[in-house]
């Protein structure tokens, strides 16, 4: 049985996550954010992974107090949440506040091989 995009992708979005996890730990919040963008951009057509990054973001933007990005971020949850299972997101989109959220992106070459690994189910 074919497993489903969101279930073929996790594995690569929980290293981000676990990446961003350890930058938060070890107190850069600039790589932090930077690893949630990585785990946007692979996540982001799956609905239940480009949501998640999202409140993660949120979290980021709270805990780092960035109204800007919370702001931003509130914007981008309700998009997500109505908008991914109808293919309408920016590919390589990084997901965050200082990007549009229509901006479609150049998608950085070892992230796009972990999206199409995903989406050929290897």
């Amino acid at each position: 049985m074919q497993r489903s995009f969101s279930q073929q992708i996790a594995p690569y979005v929980e290293v981000e996550l676990a990446n961003a996890k350890r930058a938060n730990s070890a107190g850069d919040t600039q790589q932090e954010f930077a690893y949630l963008e990585r785990a946007h951009v692979i996540g982001q057509e799956s609905t239940y992974w480009h949501v998640k990054v999202h409140i993660l973001m949120l979290v980021w933007a709270a805990q780092n107090h960035s109204v800007r990005e919370a702001f931003g971020q509130f914007f981008r949850i309700v998009g997500s949440a109505t908008k991914t299972a109808f293919g309408l997101v920016p590919p390589g989109n990084t997901g965050g506040a200082n990007v549009s959220p229509f901006k479609k992106m150049p998608i950085a070459p070892d992230l796009a091989a972990l999206i199409q690994k995903a989406k050929s189910g290897v």
